[in-house]
């Protein structure tokens, strides 16, 4: 399944995702990942899905949901990895653009000191760049990224990137108690992202079951200091740290809805319900994906959130 929702993005709107590359291929191991550990990063670019059957399936649903007469906002290129180590990259973005859907972006910024990932980017209408840590300590404890990734590197890709780039950027950087968010870490990475003059920062904190267990959002007054941090030296600073909604897309196959959305955004209780009633659905559907193994129930902060539940054969690069 390469298509999920739409989803009521605070970034994008009524985003249609577009997920390309199958679980769990990344340069990172973030602790706070909400699609779960990544077993072995890599930095390797190389073909995943056939670049047919994507395009394929996103028009099929952009046509779809036309018919309904549901709009959209953006195609949102946002998977179970990392979108830039997909080769087809470039390739499936034009072949979607006829569609006449803006394109979008979201990427953690590791290849982007490669020229054909950079170009690939280009394509895209608006891009988010993860900007995380801009100092070595931090980058390695909250990003933990391939060995052979180096933070120079990145910040440096990031910085030629943004100078080459003619649509919307967009920085994001997540915030994790005690990881990343020391008053001079922070100071770093918004020295870094004000040089990359993007139209929006943007300050998040987990809201959704994490990767590693203890990957906690900071106190609410360290959250307001970074805030005013960016607020200082960036034109535009938004906080993502409230809940999302519960309107979620549907297509009237409510298994397929969950297991494609679950697939990289844990869903609460609350919007599940809302899934199923929209699909004409019942409770059951998710008793039977749990009983099969295929969704797990995950407790986090006060709530139930729904993830779908992978297994990556051992050496399956």
């Amino acid at each position: 399944m390469v298509v999920f929702g739409p989803i009521p993005s605070r970034r994008l709107g009524h985003s249609l995702g577009v997920n390309h590359i199958p679980p769990k291929h990344c340069s990172y191991a973030c602790v706070y990942c909400q699609v779960g550990p990544t077993p072995e990063p890599e930095i390797e670019r190389r073909a995943f899905l056939p670049v047919d059957d994507v395009v394929a399936e996103v028009t099929a649903r952009v046509r779809q949901l036309r018919e309904r007469g549901d709009g959209l906002d953006f195609l949102t290129f946002v998977p179970d990895g990392e979108p830039t180590l997909d080769l087809n990259l470039a390739e499936i973005i034009g072949r979607l653009r006829p569609l006449g859907v803006p394109i979008a972006v979201i990427t953690n910024a590791t290849l982007l000191g490669r020229a054909d990932v950079r170009a690939a980017l280009t394509l895209a209408d608006w891009v988010s760049v993860k900007v995380d840590a801009a100092r070595e300590a931090e980058w390695r404890r909250v990003n933990r990224p391939h060995p052979d990734l180096r933070l120079d590197e990145v910040l440096d890709g990031t910085l030629a990137f943004a100078r080459a780039f003619t649509g919307c950027l967009a920085t994001e950087t997540m915030l994790v108690g005690g990881v990343n968010d020391d008053e001079d870490a922070i100071e770093a990475v918004v020295a870094h992202v004000a040089a990359l003059q993007p139209e929006t920062a943007y300050v998040a904190i987990p809201t959704r079951p994490t990767a590693e267990r203890g990957a906690e959002p900071p106190a609410e007054a360290v959250v307001a200091r970074v805030y005013q941090q960016f607020a200082s030296r960036l034109r535009r600073v938004e906080l993502l740290a409230g809940f999302e909604g519960t309107g979620f897309g549907t297509s009237g196959d409510a298994e397929r809805d969950l297991l494609s959305i679950t697939a990289v955004h844990a869903m609460r209780e609350d919007t599940v319900a809302a899934l199923l009633e929209r699909d004409g659905a019942d409770w059951s559907v998710v008793d039977d994906l749990i009983a099969r193994g295929e969704l797990v129930a995950v407790p986090y902060r006060g709530h139930r959130f729904y993830m779908r539940r992978f297994t990556r054969p051992p050496g399956d690069r």
